[in-house]
């Protein structure tokens, strides 16, 4: 509990809950705020170790995973609606951004917000639990001054579609996701199709972009890693300016791992700044000049040493068996001349024993007794799988998993015999106005808070 008067602060610590408290605009002489959030989960992760992995895959090499039942073990405890939302967990760079003047100095914390958006997946190596038709998420955060809701408006193909807004109406950020999963012997590969969309309304500016491609290797033997590659082009379709950014993948020796690397052109192609960093890391800008000139510097010392690392890569990745995670090489160094553009924060002590969560992550399943008759009933704080999964009870996820995939069947049955259409509730299918191509668009009335008529899911 935070007590504000005048300039003092009070803080009580708690051992599972942080604080958090409002500015001092949005209060008079005095004020409580309670804003508390958990910092662990109720069980820890459940061992994978008596699960034959290989045994249900086999039967699935280069097909779509989508279509496929997963098992409970491949899960964390959360729906891919709620992991949409860890998006806005560095919701902070878009609100700088919209009080920046240079539209090439946005476009900076643009990328960086982009790249930012896939950092929590380091070492998330769990399944989100696929969203049931019609499904639901909102999380409002006044303390970051956004909302946003979530609804899963297809079945086959699985589609996500988002929408998030400033509390002070400076932005919005929305879009639709169409994860395609395939597993190919030892991995797991996702192409997240859909697109970004970002505007800014004071600067009357709309971004578009899309996520890069995701690996997940050695999915049957060996330690479980992480590679996210491809190109992604993020476009100011105001200015035309354009931000290229390559996510680099692993490579033979593993020099690239976790690298980004781009830079901002303007409508003209002109080169205005280099971006350079690691995705599981921070993020770094600088003029393109002194980026190449220590660039020219760095090849011409190093040399002999690349040589020597690639002998020592050649002799250790020796077996068919498991995809070598390589070493991970140094932390990012930093050019002189460069600014900082984005950290990721650092993890929680237990985020190991708890599925690899960000602490923005161990919020997002938190059902507080306030948002009963307050949240929508599809909201995904309330499935029975995932909440029994939390809490360490396996059987009764898998039970309650099976149960709700089968009632969500039979819906389907219901509907097609009536020949009647599922209908959308919060989004409806259209162009996206900025790149013409298929996209979801928010239709309004959610935090009104009027929810009739909506359908029993769980």
């Amino acid at each position: 509990i935070c007590f504000h008067l005048s300039f003092y602060f009070l803080y009580y610590a708690h051992p599972t809950r942080t604080f958090a408290c409002l500015s001092a605009e949005q209060c008079n002489e005095f004020y409580v705020c309670v804003c508390v959030f958990r910092t662990t989960l109720p069980a820890p992760m459940f061992s994978r170790n008596d699960f034959s992995v290989w045994g249900f895959l086999k039967k699935c090499i280069g097909m779509e995973l989508s279509k496929i039942t997963m098992p409970i073990v491949f899960n964390e405890p959360l729906s891919f609606l709620q992991r949409i939302t860890e998006y806005m967990e560095h919701t902070y760079l878009i609100h700088k951004a919209c009080t920046l003047s240079d539209s090439i100095e946005r476009m900076q914390l643009v990328a960086a917000f982009a790249i930012s958006a896939v950092a929590s997946q380091w070492d998330r190596t769990g399944k989100p639990f696929n969203p049931l038709l019609g499904e639901t998420f909102e999380l409002t955060r006044d303390e970051e001054g956004y909302r946003m809701i979530s609804e899963q408006v297809s079945h086959h193909p699985p589609i996500s579609a988002f929408y998030s807004e400033s509390l002070n109406q400076d932005f919005s950020f929305h879009g639709s996701i169409y994860p395609k999963l395939k597993f190919w012997g030892k991995s797991v590969e996702a192409e997240p199709k859909g697109t970004m969309t970002l505007e800014l309304s004071k600067h009357r500016e709309a971004y578009t972009w899309t996520n890069p491609m995701c690996c997940v290797h050695n999915v049957i033997l060996g330690k479980l890693w992480i590679e996210q590659y491809g190109t992604v082009e993020i476009v100011n379709h105001s200015t035309g300016d354009k931000c290229v950014l390559n996510f680099k993948p692993c490579g033979m020796f593993g020099k690239e791992l976790h690298r980004v690397e781009g830079h901002i052109q303007d409508k003209s192609k002109k080169k205005h700044q280099v971006i350079y960093g690691k995705w599981t890391e921070c993020v770094y800008s600088i003029e393109p000049k002194v980026y190449e000139a220590n660039k020219k510097a760095e090849k011409k010392s190093g040399g002999d040493s690349k040589k020597h690392k690639q002998v020592q890569s050649e002799q250790s990745t020796g077996g068919d068996d498991a995809d070598e995670m390589p070493d991970v090489q140094e932390t990012v160094t930093m050019i002189p001349g460069s600014t900082l553009l984005w950290r990721v924060a650092p993890r929680p002590p237990n985020s190991t024993q708890m599925y690899n969560f960000t602490n923005f992550a161990m919020t997002l399943n938190e059902l507080e007794p306030g948002m009963i008759g307050v949240i929508a009933p599809t909201d995904c704080r309330l499935r029975p799988d995932i909440r029994a999964m939390e809490n360490g009870d396996i059987d009764t996820a898998s039970r309650e998993k099976e149960r709700l995939e089968e009632k969500q069947r039979a819906a389907r049955r219901e509907r097609a015999k009536d020949e009647e259409e599922w209908s959308t509730r919060w989004f409806q299918q259209g162009k996206n106005p900025y790149t013409g191509a298929s996209d979801w668009i928010y239709k309004g009335g959610y935090f009104d808070r009027r929810y009739p008529h909506l359908p029993d899911i769980y």
